[in-house]
């Protein structure tokens, strides 16, 4: 067999991290010129795109030439924006913010001054001279503890629900179904508007409204698995063990159907984020000066955005990383965890 060149195999290497070194380069610079540049907001938008997938490719070749493989980059960037997001939204308190919701301390401030990174305002600020940094960390903080209690409720009473319906069947799985197809039936936006009206714009009641979404979905789930698992092999053993009905239920069906479960959870969390700052956008969620992406994207209304497009730009980027990633997320887990539904 002819022997491989080693000399070959490292120029290839070098070769190829070259290339993704000028890559990387070149995507920061673009994201860092998109940013920065007084262009139109199209224009500044497919900047940044193009910046990042240019950084991704880059930092894909450089990884496949120090390791040898080619690594799954976008993923890695998308846990990695969702760490940096959570530690400094958990940490905003105590980090070198600027005001972002005192409009009196913010009087001095500069109104409507655009992003300049070395700036005292990095991300500019709004109408009222706030921080657009700052509102936009602790906007995160608002939109990620919204989604996820509502996901954790949904979750826990829906995959519940789903559990009993699917091992029980009968008629409780009928009246069961009733009630889902019912909550189903109504489209979401409305159903969100009719409990806004009903309920106080706190992040609480949000939450659960929220949550009211998020459980049809999980016990349909649940019970569509507790129903391929209750005949399985180790479920008629218990059985015949002489295994009451919640123990069967909560040794043998839930950790199988949990993994499923998770994995939607993990899709839920970016459909909610959606919602809840649509909900914001309409005045209907968390209301101003706290700031939500949501209602930051709705201070441009007006033409606003056409003078000051950082104003939409700022939490609209925000948004749109923090959803993607967690969409990324959620497939990865349902092609390990939930083979069928990725299939979909």
């Amino acid at each position: 067999m002819p022997r491989k060149n080693p000399t070959g195999s490292k120029l290839s290497a070098r070769r190829l991290g070259g290339l993704g070194a000028g890559m990387v380069v070149a995507g920061l610079a673009l994201v860092v010129v998109g940013w920065t540049a007084p262009l139109l907001l199209f224009l500044k938008a497919v900047l940044l795109l193009a910046g990042i997938v240019v950084l991704a490719q880059g930092l894909s070749r450089v990884v496949w030439a120090v390791r040898g493989g080619r690594p799954d980059i976008l993923l890695w960037l998308c846990c990695g924006w969702l760490v940096l997001l959570a530690v400094v939204a958990l940490l905003a308190p105590v980090l070198p913010l600027g005001e972002h919701v005192d409009v009196v301390k913010a009087l001095d401030a500069p109104t409507y001054q655009s992003p300049r990174l070395l700036s005292e305002y990095p991300l500019g600020t709004n109408n009222y001279g706030l921080d657009m940094l700052a509102r936009s960390i602790y906007g995160a903080r608002t939109s990620l503890v919204i989604a996820l209690s509502a996901v954790a409720i949904g979750t826990a009473v829906g995959g519940s629900i789903g559990v009993v319906a699917g091992f029980l069947r009968s008629g409780v799985d009928s009246v069961i179904g009733v009630v889902t197809n019912a909550l189903l039936a109504v489209p979401p936006l409305v159903l969100l508007i009719a409990l806004a009206t009903v309920l106080e714009p706190k992040l609480r009641n949000v939450a659960l409204a929220l949550a009211l979404l998020t459980i049809p979905s999980m016990i349909r789930l649940a019970r569509a698995n507790t129903i391929a698992f209750a005949q399985r092999e180790f479920v008629l053993a218990a059985r015949a063990m002489g295994a009451t009905k919640l123990r069967i239920m909560w040794r043998e069906l839930v950790p199988n159907v949990i993994l499923p479960i998770f994995s939607m959870m993990v899709v839920m969390i970016s459909v909610l984020i959606v919602a809840e700052a649509s909900l914001s956008f309409l005045g209907f969620g968390v209301q101003a000066p706290e700031p939500t992406w949501g209602n930051m994207i709705a201070e441009a209304e007006g033409g606003t955005m056409q003078e000051h497009p950082h104003i939409v730009l700022v939490p609209g980027v925000f948004l749109f990383l923090t959803v993607f990633s967690f969409n990324l997320l959620g497939e990865k887990a349902q092609k390990r965890w939930d083979p069928r539904s990725a299939k979909l």
